[in-house]
């Protein structure tokens, strides 16, 4: 009987985002978009498959603790990162609002 691997954050610059890999598979992914020293995380997904295993808690954790290595601030546009920040005070002092302003900015670099 063979025992499941840990899974590995790592990051993709070229996708911009971090992924979430579980024997080597991708399971899951955080997007996100520099703006002005910030990372601004607008979307999390897990493959239906993965559910319920705490992987996006897993990711985003790796993820906002590479943002802190980084030197980088935090914007949690989306609602994943958002909810895990509540539950996650150790990231407050890198977190900043989401503006009107850079909701504006990621709308424009996404369409």
């Amino acid at each position: 009987m063979s025992t499941p691997s840990t899974p590995v954050v790592e990051r993709s610059d070229e996708r911009h985002r971090y992924e979430i890999l579980v024997d080597g598979e991708l399971a899951g992914f955080t997007e996100y978009l520099d703006h002005d020293g910030q990372r601004v995380f607008y979307h999390t997904l897990v493959e239906e498959a993965f559910a319920g295993r705490g992987l996006a808690g897993q990711l985003v954790q790796e993820a906002l603790t590479d943002v802190r290595a980084a030197g980088k601030r935090i914007v949690p546009i989306c609602p994943y990162v958002a909810k895990f920040l509540t539950k996650h005070q150790e990231f407050a002092d890198l977190t900043d609002e989401v503006t009107p302003e850079v909701k504006a900015w990621l709308r424009g670099r996404l369409s």
